[in-house]
Formats: structure tokens, sequence, C-alpha cells
């Protein structure tokens, strides 16, 4: 004769069953939670140090192309433009290209302007959506007149926290 009674689970041994499996699925998820964020953070950090060398990178052009401008004219100062960000400005990769437009230009620095990203992953102040990031150029002439002090600090919020990176380059008269 069989009995009936030891053929499956009851309903109780199911529900402990759930229970259990709960807390180890919770468990599992509290564990890696950490790792989640302490990911976007990096990411965020990354991001930073990127747009502080692009920047520096943008005035190098900037320089770059004053010295082409030089060569051809003879009128053009190699750190034109340059100087008026002594009291700090704002720029993204269009200024001082054939894509520049007016949101591109070189001009001093706003602390409420945050620069966008638009549809193709570029930052810059002209069009895309807002995101956390500022980004101040601080150019020195006091080093001498054929050396330029490019400062650049990219500054960020991430959970009600300031974070910021800074970068530091040295420009030079090569003429």
């Amino acid at each position: 004769m069989i009995n009936k009674k030891s053929k499956g689970f009851t309903i109780i041994e199911l529900m402990v069953a759930i229970v259990v499996l709960s807390f180890g699925i919770m468990g599992a998820y509290g564990a890696f939670l950490p790792f989640i964020n302490a990911t976007y953070a990096i990411s965020q950090k990354f991001t930073g140090v990127y747009l502080a060398q692009e920047g520096l990178e943008i005035v190098r052009n900037i320089r770059d192309t004053n010295f082409k401008k030089s060569t051809k004219d003879g009128s053009t100062k190699w750190s034109g433009g340059l100087l008026e960000c002594e009291l700090g400005c704002q720029l993204d990769y269009k200024t001082g290209t054939l894509a520049e437009a007016p949101p591109n230009t070189l001009k001093a620095y706003d602390p409420s302007e945050f620069l966008k990203i638009n549809g193709d992953g570029f930052y810059g102040y002209d069009s895309g959506a807002n995101t956390r990031f500022k980004r101040k150029i601080t150019i020195d002439p006091q080093l001498g007149s054929d050396i330029l002090k490019v400062s650049v600090i990219v500054t960020w919020d991430y959970n009600n926290k300031p974070f910021s990176f800074e970068t530091i380059g040295y420009l030079y008269n090569w003429y």
C-alpha cells in the first residue's frame, strides 16, 4: 500500500522554499549593488578626465591654428584669443573650427551653463541634453610672453557630492 502523504510538497513546504529563495536572491542583489554604484561613479570620473584633457587639446588646437594664420598673414599672434581666458572661459570641440557657431565661440565662463551631449556623443554648448559636467579653462600668461599656463577644471555632482578633476598644461611660442 502506498502512503499518500509522502507524494509531494505541501503548500507550507512550497512557501518556505519560496521565502528561502527570495532571501538568497535579495542577498545576492545586495552584494552586487555597491559594485553597480561604484562602476557608475568610476565612469563619471573617466568622463571628467576625458573632458579635461579635451579642453587642453582644444586650446592647443587654437594655438596651432593661430600659428598657421600667422605664417599666412603675419599679423595673427600665437596666443590670439587665448588671453581672454585669464579669468576663465568655456569652449568646446567646435571652437576655432569651420563648424563653430555662436554657442561654440570662446566666451567667459558661465558657472550656470552645463556641457550638453549631442546625438553623436560629443560634448558641447550648442545642442543636446544637459549633462552634469561643467568645464572651466583658465590661461595664465604670467610665466612670460612665450609661455602660457593652461588649467582645465571639470566639475560635476554625483549623489549630492561634488567632484572635480583638474589638468594643467603649458603652451609655448614655437616661433
